[in-house]
Parts: C-alpha cells; structure tokens; sequence
C-alpha cells in the first residue's frame, strides 16, 4: 500500500471552449501497473537476507534480525528484507504442493521464467519433433460458413530434464 501512495501522481484536464482551460480538474492517479510492478521486482531481487538473534534483556528473551552476510549494504527502512529462503520449485515438493519442473515444455529461445535455461534449472533439456494437425487455408463463403483444409506441421517441442 505504501508503495502505491508514494507512486501517485497528480493529473489534470482542462475544460472550457476550443480547448481554453477555463476550468481545471485535477485528482491523485495511480501509477500503472507496468510502473508499480517493475518497481516491486527491483525491490524483491535487491532484497536482503537477515538472521534471527535471540539475546536477553531486562525484558526477557528478545529476537532481532541482523543482516546475514555484513558486506552487503544494510536495507533501510524502504527495503524488503527476507529470513527463510523460498521454497525449491525445481524438484517435487508434496509440502509445498510443488510438482517440479521435470518434463516441463519451455521455451528454448526465451531468457525469461518460461525459457529452458532458468525453468529447467540447469539440468538441461530434451528436443523433440512432434506433428500436428490443424486447419489451414480457410475459406470464406458466402453465405455463411467457412470451410478448411487439414494441413500437418512440424514442431520443435522442448521438455525438461
């Protein structure tokens, strides 16, 4: 929610005769989506691994965190900081209802979560051929139905190792 708030921005329409200003409107937008989660993404790969230190004081047992590794800068306030890593997706997990990415199809021209590097996890991935029916070479007739030939192609499937 904070993040939003301190997005917002002010924005204006004139109204009035051939585009005079006579009368202005103006009221706090949000910021796009696109900003917003861009913004979140870079928070979260910049985020800061902290441990839990448990020490006494006059009130008894007390936990703070502290950051893990002391060469990396120390989060302010603005920074996300994390104290358990995140689950591995990469192999089945019936706690975490994880199925792995084991025969996963991906996308080997992709360097994004769908591409074959970062889905497989380093394991590497399969090719296979596979044929397809579709319909191709539709025609339009008039009136009123389409008619269709049944055309075979060739894929490139990649799976997961």
């Amino acid at each position: 929610m904070k993040t939003i708030l301190d997005h917002m921005h002010l924005r204006c329409k004139c109204h009035g005769l051939s585009g005079s200003c006579e009368v202005k409107t103006c009221w706090w937008a949000q910021p796009d989506f696109r900003t917003l989660g861009d913004y979140l993404k870079d928070k979260y790969d910049s985020a800061s691994e902290m441990v839990v230190e448990k020490h006494r004081e006059s009130r008894g047992w007390v936990e703070t965190l502290r950051v893990k590794y002391a060469f990396f800068k120390h989060p302010t306030e603005r920074d996300l900081v994390y104290y358990e890593g995140s689950p591995n997706f990469c192999e089945p997990n019936p706690e975490t209802g994880s199925f792995g990415t084991r025969d996963r199809v991906c996308n080997v021209s992709s360097h994004g979560i769908e591409g074959c590097d970062l889905l497989c996890c380093g394991r590497g991935h399969n090719t296979r051929t596979e044929k397809r029916k579709e319909k191709c070479h539709c025609i339009f007739h008039w009136c009123c139905y389409v008619s269709c030939q049944e055309c075979v192609r060739v894929y490139d499937v990649h799976t997961c190792k």
